[in-house]
């Protein structure tokens, strides 16, 4: 079979098991470009192109793997976050479009061309410190996380990018931050175990430890709330991404640990997403 053959039977079968948020011709595209090593561009201008038997196998079971439900950023390796372009694995959560309002908001309070310290707990494939330190570049950036796996993949899109502020270590929460620092910032597990959507979509084959903290959904809330307290420095910022319904919980929390200037930012649909306080001077 050609490309162009190749192409029309794998969107032809990604549409028919399609949902309304998936993209089932973007999908295959991406999925044939990734198992040819070409780019998109060439699956245009080689329609005529024969597939060898080997990789022309390697589509159909990518293609089978997706109708299966399986991520798509998993089955290519990467995802953009922040117009980075970083690689995934089932070892660390998928970057999401909302987790941008996180860095944007963390960026208003980290001022340009100065030397500060940034933490990101919980970084997984690192998107969060590495789009910080791309729009910080005298600021130095540490992503922790308990994943060995995790830290591994943080280190690799460094590399990878040359993003060389961004550092990544091995521990829970804030135990690897020494001294103080000038904002900590987190995407931490926030889905209570028994969430039915934990059984939909990505989210069945996204690390568990990475999604859910457990039975109580503001457990990470609450450990990372107190040991950031006495690693801030006077004035200094911790910011939590959360769920849509989380924002009351998150800023009572906050408040009764002791931050300041507590306030929730929401998303572009109008949820809350981000929430923020401040160590007293």
């Amino acid at each position: 079979m050609k490309l162009r053959d190749h192409l029309r039977a794998a969107r032809q079968r990604l549409r028919e098991v399609a949902n309304p948020d998936s993209t089932p011709d973007l999908e295959a595209e991406l999925l044939l470009a990734h198992a040819l090593d070409v780019s998109r561009s060439f699956l245009y201008t080689h329609p005529e192109q024969e597939i060898p038997y080997p990789r022309a196998e390697a589509f159909q079971a990518l293609v089978q793997r997706r109708i299966r439900g399986e991520p798509l950023a998993y089955l290519i390796g990467e995802r953009e976050f922040w117009s980075l372009s970083l690689q995934v694995n089932p070892d660390v959560l998928i970057p999401r479009p909302e987790t941008e309002l996180l860095v944007e908001a963390a960026l208003e309070r980290l001022p340009q061309n100065r030397s500060l310290r940034v933490a990101d707990i919980g970084t997984g494939s690192g998107a969060i410190a590495l789009a910080l330190a791309r729009e910080r570049p005298h600021a130095a950036v540490l992503g922790t996380d308990i994943s060995p796996a995790a830290v591994e993949t943080a280190r690799g899109n460094a590399r990878r990018l040359a993003i060389g502020n961004a550092t990544f270590s091995l521990g829970a929460w804030c135990a690897p931050l020494e001294g103080a620092w000038d904002l900590v910032v987190s995407n931490p597990p926030y889905v209570a175990e028994d969430d039915p959507h934990l059984q939909r979509g990505d989210l069945r084959f996204e690390p568990r430890g990475a999604l859910t903290p457990g039975p109580d959904a503001l457990a990470a809330f609450r450990a990372i709330g107190a040991e950031a307290l006495e690693r801030l420095a006077p004035n200094g910022w911790l910011l939590f991404e959360h769920g849509d319904m989380q924002g009351e919980d998150v800023r009572d929390l906050l408040a009764s640990t002791g931050y300041s200037e507590v306030t929730t930012r929401p998303d572009l649909a109008g949820r809350d997403r981000v929430t923020l306080g401040r160590r007293p001077a």
